[in-house]
């Protein structure tokens, strides 16, 4: 179907996979910084709650994340891993499911897991091969996030956390919402 009409975000049922970017996204991201470790990661305003709902209306909610933090040195992979750990066991004691995070700690913008290159979706895709691309709706706050989407075939779903002002002129945006909880509450 035409996504240009706008999405009926009623139209979401368990055949569809829901992508978000991390930072900026569910958490506070730190500005010209990484979230190092696991005292340093605060969820927005609602956005732990928002994975109820998540896992009700989708079939699998995976999260996409570039840390290149790792690849420089400054962050501890097991920290990163740790942060997942707690940000799922956190969403799940809320009554939602984070299904499984994929991160790219990989320097160069050419890594085919960096996004926007689709990597990780391909990655996903493996571990969960009944995802279908076109039913599928990336959450992000970047514009490599919306590009992302877009090389999957995804609807994009821009949030002006971290960059506000950004609008659905700009045609690798489907949707704008402020944060995460007012995205899920249009569900």
């Amino acid at each position: 179907f035409l996504l240009s009409m706008h999405l009926n975000l009623q139209n979401i049922d368990k055949t569809w996979t829901l992508f978000l970017d991390r930072d900026g996204v569910i958490n506070h991201e730190k500005e010209n910084n990484y979230i190092h470790t696991w005292d340093e990661f605060e969820f927005y305003k609602g956005a732990a709650e928002s994975f109820k709902i998540f896992a009700e209306k989708f079939m699998q909610v995976i999260v996409v994340t570039n840390q290149r933090g790792i690849g420089k040195g400054v962050t501890l992979k097991n920290n990163v891993e740790m942060i997942h750990q707690n940000m799922q066991r956190q969403v799940a004691l809320l009554g939602g499911r984070i299904d499984k995070v994929y991160f790219c700690p990989d320097l160069e913008s050419s890594s085919p897991n960096r996004k926007p290159n689709a990597g990780m979706a391909f990655m996903a895709k493996q571990d969960f091969p009944e995802i279908d691309f076109t039913k599928s709706i990336m959450v992000g706050n970047n514009f490599s996030d919306m590009e992302f989407g877009k090389n999957i075939g995804a609807v994009t779903v821009f949030l002006t956390t971290t960059n506000p002002g950004v609008t659905e002129a700009d045609n690798r945006i489907d949707l704008v919402f402020d944060s995460l909880q007012a995205f899920a509450k249009a569900l």
